[in-house]
Formats: structure tokens, C-alpha cells, sequence
């Protein structure tokens, strides 16, 4: 857990360069509910980002599996608002409605 207040200096676990977790950073990390140091340094993190966040092991930023975007299957459908033609990313089913783009936002919004 992070609770010290003093300067902590880390290794890199990518480049083996030692780089200092200042208490203020400590303490950032506390305030957001993170609950371990930094394992990479500016720099590796800096790299690590610009390339989209992943290892090798398809693993995100956050922790987390990552997949791979796909291009989502679009279904006609007639606008239950509007009536206008639109594409969907469901298979509509017909007991519930069914909105374009602009139509969907408006009747989001009321929520």
C-alpha cells in the first residue's frame, strides 16, 4: 500500500533505470484508489502510451485484456422516432424501438 510520505526510488522493470516515486505522486496514487507503485519509469511509460498502451501479452494500460477492434455488422432498420432508414449494430427484433443517430441522442437525453 502506498502510505509512505518520503521520496521512493524504483527500477524500471523495462529499462533497469532507477527513477524516484516522489510522496506527491504517492499520494496521487492514493487519492485515485491505486493501490501500486509505478512499475516503469517516465520515459518506458511515456513509449509504452505511444504505442497504444499494450505489451506483448495483448494486456492494456490498465491491467486489462485488450481486443482488437473489429468492424461491427450493421443492420437495416426504419427509425422508430423519425422514420427514417438507418443501420443499426443490433439485430432489431421489433418489440422494442428502434432509432437513427439523432433521433437515439434526443431520447437519451430525457434519461
Amino acid at each position: 500500500m502506498l502510505s509512505s510520505n518520503e521520496d521512493r526510488v524504483l527500477t524500471c522493470k523495462d529499462c533497469g533505470a532507477q527513477f524516484v516515486f516522489t510522496a506527491g505522486e504517492q499520494e496521487f496514487y492514493a487519492s485515485r484508489g491505486l493501490m501500486h507503485a509505478p512499475g516503469r519509469c517516465q520515459n518506458c511509460r511515456a513509449t509504452r502510451k505511444a504505442r497504444g498502451g499494450s505489451d506483448s501479452q495483448g494486456m492494456g494500460s490498465d491491467g486489462g485484456f485488450r481486443r482488437e477492434r473489429t468492424q461491427r455488422e450493421m443492420h437495416p432498420a426504419v427509425c422508430s422516432q423519425c422514420g427514417k432508414d438507418t443501420l443499426v449494430p443490433f439485430l432489431p427484433r421489433g418489440d422494442k424501438p428502434v432509432y437513427c443517430s439523432s433521433c437515439f441522442e434526443q431520447v437519451r437525453s430525457y434519461r
